[in-house]
């Protein structure tokens, strides 16, 4: 996987942060060598590392932002989910 980092938009992240604050049980689907996986869990946390931001799942599955496909159905570039 490339090690360039894309940020997110800013809306996105927001439904991201939602879902940790509300405890909302989630399914993402993400980009993981190539592969795309789906996983079911809680957001636990988010966290920075060497200017990349990843999603902390309740499992402690860390999840970097820009591989994320969809999250609960939305995806990042949807221009309608706020």
């Amino acid at each position: 996987m490339s090690s360039d980092y894309v940020p997110i938009s800013c809306a996105f992240y927001d439904e991201l942060e939602a879902a940790a604050v509300k405890k909302v049980h989630s399914t993402i689907e993400y980009k993981d060598d190539n592969q795309i996986k789906t996983v079911h869990g809680f957001v636990k946390d988010f966290k920075t590392l060497a200017k990349q931001e990843f999603l902390i799942l309740d499992n402690d599955l860390q999840i970097r932002l820009d591989y994320i496909i969809t999250f609960n159905g939305l995806k990042p570039t949807d221009k309608n989910y706020c």
